[in-house]
């Protein structure tokens, strides 16, 4: 005996997006803004305050160090494998017979050359205006100082914060974009409104930064979704987004010590 399983309707995919969200990115938004709120009420100044990524969990034992690291990168992407395997178990109203999501949001190794390309060009136009942002923000008291690598000095420090850009980039682009998008947009919504609404979500998570990294986020997103509208691949977006975090992640590791203003 077959089961025939069903489309889901509206209110099913909404459901599940809410889901999603409330295991991945959704609950990070949460967080960040009572982070930002805790931070808002403290006695010092937000300007004078520092955001820490990329910490040590024992740095008085790097090898232990280094599997805490590892584990937080494996768990971290899973969010957006599972929505990947319901974009391909699920796939909604009229979408019976097409091949799996990953090919059809363009998260597969079809266009390398043309990925990498789009990606590095998307990270420059996004990155020099970001860091200018940022600078700005920081300077005005509406941003914290972001610490955004702070491992042990162990021999593998610049390869795990590698994978953590990559972590980053594949959780937030497959989820915001990739899966979102598609769903919301079988739910009914209009591309904008989808478009606008996970570019806040976006910047919702990095309020525990500051303003300025809501503000940056929440634009990248709008330039992001744009792009992933007229293209319907999400690797691009993927490349974009590591690169932006290894420079970001590497270059403060590197640097640090050598440039006060950051």
């Amino acid at each position: 005996m077959t089961t025939v399983s069903q489309a889901p309707g509206r209110r099913g995919l909404l459901t599940e997006t809410w889901l999603v969200l409330g295991v991945s990115l959704g609950a990070s938004a949460i967080w960040s803004i009572l982070r930002i709120i805790e931070r808002l009420t403290r006695e010092v100044a937000l300007g004078q305050q520092t955001s820490a990524l990329n910490s040590s969990v024992t740095p008085d034992r790097p090898w232990l160090d280094l599997a805490y690291q590892l584990v937080g990168v494996a768990l971290g992407v899973i969010p957006a494998f599972l929505a990947l395997h319901l974009l391909t178990t699920r796939p909604g109203p009229g979408a019976h017979g097409e091949p799996a999501a990953y090919r059809i949001v363009g998260f597969d190794l079809r266009k390398p050359v043309q990925d990498l390309l789009r990606g590095a060009g998307l990270a420059t136009v996004i990155g020099v205006p970001g860091l200018g942002l940022y600078a700005a923000a920081k300077a005005i008291g509406l941003n914290t100082t972001v610490a955004a690598a702070n491992l042990s000095g162990a021999w593998w420090t610049i390869p795990v914060l590698i994978l953590a850009a990559a972590q980053n980039a594949v959780l937030e682009e497959v989820v915001m974009v990739a899966y979102l998008f598609g769903r919301w947009a079988q739910a009914g919504w209009t591309q904008w409104t989808v478009i606008v609404v996970s570019a806040l979500i976006r910047g919702s998570y990095h309020l525990y930064q500051g303003f300025g990294g809501f503000v940056g986020n929440a634009v990248m997103g709008v330039i992001f979704g744009w792009i992933y509208t007229r293209t319907k691949r999400v690797m691009p977006l993927v490349v974009a987004h590591t690169l932006l975090d290894v420079v970001a992640f590497v270059g403060y590791a590197l640097l640090k010590d050598h440039l006060s203003w950051l």
